[in-house]
């Protein structure tokens, strides 16, 4: 490897044992066992070397994650709940991605160019999802199923995780997840109450 892939791979190394927030430019140096001032030639800046690193840990977990769209069961609900099983298991084996993944959006506050790079590759993964999840091609599902669909199962992803992080022993199971949603749609579906 060149010095480009050793500080990619020093980077990656770095968010695995101490974060996005936390890694500087000299524990990346040191972990790819080159100078300081390679950072800079080769990426400009620590930022677009942790953000490079993190974001191909990220497209590796999305496409070992694809096939983890769709759960194993009779039904839809024992699907669902599968998925969502096999979902947050993968939340404690790949924590510090995720940790990683948070500490990035928080800086991302104050990193115009940042949130550009996340805010894209949120409008593209609820569409990945809608698709997969309504069982048609990306750019053949509708846009109602990516705002809808797709939109509602990145809240979950996101909400689930932070859930699996802040309380591991609590974290809702995938039957959990899917008698709750029941439930909403039953809440969604109940007519109001009339007045008088």
């Amino acid at each position: 490897m060149g010095n480009r892939e050793d500080l990619l791979a020093g980077a990656r190394r770095c968010l695995e044992e101490k974060g996005y927030l936390r890694t500087t430019v000299r524990d990346i140096a040191s972990a790819a066992g080159v100078s300081m001032a390679a950072i800079g030639y080769h990426y400009g800046s620590r930022e677009a070397l942790l953000n490079q690193a993190l974001f191909a840990a990220m497209d590796e977990w999305a496409a070992a994650a694809s096939a983890r769209l769709t759960g194993q069961g009779d039904t839809t609900e024992a699907r669902f709940a599968d998925m969502w099983d096999r979902k947050i298991r993968d939340f404690g084996e790949t924590r510090w991605l995720w940790i990683a993944s948070v500490e990035a959006f928080v800086h991302a506050q104050s990193s115009p160019e940042l949130l550009a790079v996340l805010a894209e590759s949120q409008r593209q993964a609820r569409r990945m999802v809608a698709a997969q999840l309504a069982g048609v091609a990306p750019q053949e599902v509708a846009e109602e199923d990516v705002r809808g669909l797709g939109t509602v199962h990145l809240a979950l992803l996101s909400g689930v995780m932070v859930q699996a992080l802040t309380d591991p022993e609590h974290t809702p199971d995938g039957r959990s997840l899917a008698q709750g949603l029941r439930r909403m749609v039953e809440l969604l579906e109940k007519p109001l109450p009339t007045d008088g």
